[in-house]
């Protein structure tokens, strides 16, 4: 049963802080890395989110209320946000990295994407002309069909329908979690009650009968006087397409910006937010893999050290790649980011370092593997640079069990002990693990 718009209200706050990032905060980031913590995830995730809250009827709970059907206010709101995510993604990709231009990012992307799954490992072998089409069709669906949603009653379904389909395949070829999902979300209301019929039941005194018998009655104009309720409901969604209308003019002028932002918000409320996606592409993967360490002494030639497997990212060379959509393990994500970045620009990673030295369970818990696991906790923990590349099917690696090849950069972050990040930690006022 839908809730009414009165009870929805004071749940919508919740997951800016506490659904969303719950799993991760307090738990290994003490303070969210710029720019990666936070992306249009959240952002996109609330403002479906609020805009539910007015498509719901005010205060009844019926599943059908005749006299407060949804505001064409509130649909509109949703046709917006599907326009903007989709526009956004589109003219970064245009402004940004110079292969989404040349038709060549897909030659990288399959590889490089933060976590890759078991089919992209074969789709990254295309042929040159098909990810040449693929990124062509990407530019189709994100400059052009948007447009479709203002060329009347057929090309607004024809949206719908390209964009729900689209983001199925992105969902085969990626791990981009609830993103995807989240998407088709605002993509339903290209619909009306006679496309979407075909889904409810026909069944005698059923919900698509009574909307037919509706229908029937509005049409000869056999209307029951308004209710006070409805004007109320009239207000409240005049109010909002004009909060929306306002929140939406430094929007519009970022997306005709030549500088244009990705994934921002201009109020604190993230109401009416700007989103993108991938507007620069990384030519290789490199990946940060943990290793720890019983030896006293880090530097000694014999020392043995093991390593830690993340629950999806990339490590062991012979473990498939996941599925995990439409979950998201933030840790395997940040490690991607920190991945071409340095330790100095992701603190956090240290941060994680120490709670590995000390076993804490909460942070064990986000690992896939601890070889340390009923034994003493490692005394030092290092940070390895590793280029990795998917290994080719049928080739001499595949045939080993590896999915991946790597090869050795260098250090990431030096050997790191407990005591030795006392006053690391003491410096930055985080609790220091015990």
């Amino acid at each position: 049963m839908k809730s009414p718009t009165v009870l929805n209200l004071p749940v919508w706050p919740v997951p800016r802080e506490q659904v969303c990032v719950a799993s991760m905060t307090g738990v290994v980031v003490p303070e969210w890395p710029k720019g990666h913590g936070r992306g249009g995830w959240e952002s996109q995730l609330l403002e479906t989110g609020f805009l539910g809250i007015f498509l719901c009827p005010l205060w009844t709970l019926s599943r059908l209320p005749r006299h407060t059907p949804p505001s064409s206010i509130v649909i509109w709101g949703f046709r917006w946000l599907i326009f903007r995510i989709m526009l956004g993604a589109g003219l970064i990709k245009i402004r940004g990295d110079r292969c989404w231009r040349d038709l060549t990012c897909m030659d990288y992307h399959y590889e490089t994407q933060p976590v890759p799954n078991p089919i992209a490992y074969f789709m990254h072998r295309s042929p040159w002309w098909f990810h040449q089409f693929e990124t062509l069709v990407n530019h189709f669906i994100e400059l052009v069909v948007p447009f479709f949603l203002f060329l009347g009653r057929r090309m607004c379904i024809v949206h719908g329908l390209l964009q729900i389909l689209f983001q199925v395949l992105l969902i085969i070829s990626g791990n981009l979690s609830f993103l995807n999902w989240l998407t088709m979300v605002p993509s339903i209301a290209c619909f009306d009650d006679s496309s979407l019929g075909f889904l409810f039941s026909s069944r005698r005194g059923g919900v698509k009968e009574r909307v037919a018998q509706m229908q029937l009655k509005e049409a000869a104009r056999e209307q029951l006087p308004p209710r006070y309720g409805c004007y109320v409901r009239k207000v409240v969604n005049i109010s909002f397409g004009v909060l929306i209308a306002y929140l939406s003019i430094p929007v519009v002028l970022n997306l005709l910006n030549s500088r244009q932002v990705m994934n921002t918000s201009f109020n604190p409320l993230r109401i009416v937010n700007t989103y993108g996606a991938f507007g620069s592409i990384t030519k290789e993967r490199t990946e940060v893999i943990l290793q720890g360490t019983s030896s006293l002494d880090p530097n000694d030639p014999t020392a043995v050290w093991e390593e830690y497997d993340f629950k999806c990212k990339p490590g062991d060379l012979k473990r498939r790649p996941c599925f995990i959509t439409p979950y998201h393990y933030r840790l395997d994500w940040l490690m991607w980011f920190a991945a071409f970045q340095t330790y100095e620009q992701n603190e956090w990673i240290i941060h994680l370092a120490g709670k590995l030295l000390a076993q804490e369970e909460e942070t064990l818990s986000l690992m896939a593997t601890n070889p340390f696991a009923g034994r003493e906790p490692p005394r030092w923990i290092r940070g390895e640079h590793f280029k990795y590349k998917f290994s080719q099917p049928g080739g001499k690696h595949a045939r080993e069990g590896k999915w991946w090849i790597r090869k050795r950069i260098g250090p990431y972050f030096p050997p790191v002990n407990l005591q030795g990040l006392k006053k690391f930690y003491e410096d930055r006022n985080w609790p220091y693990p015990v």
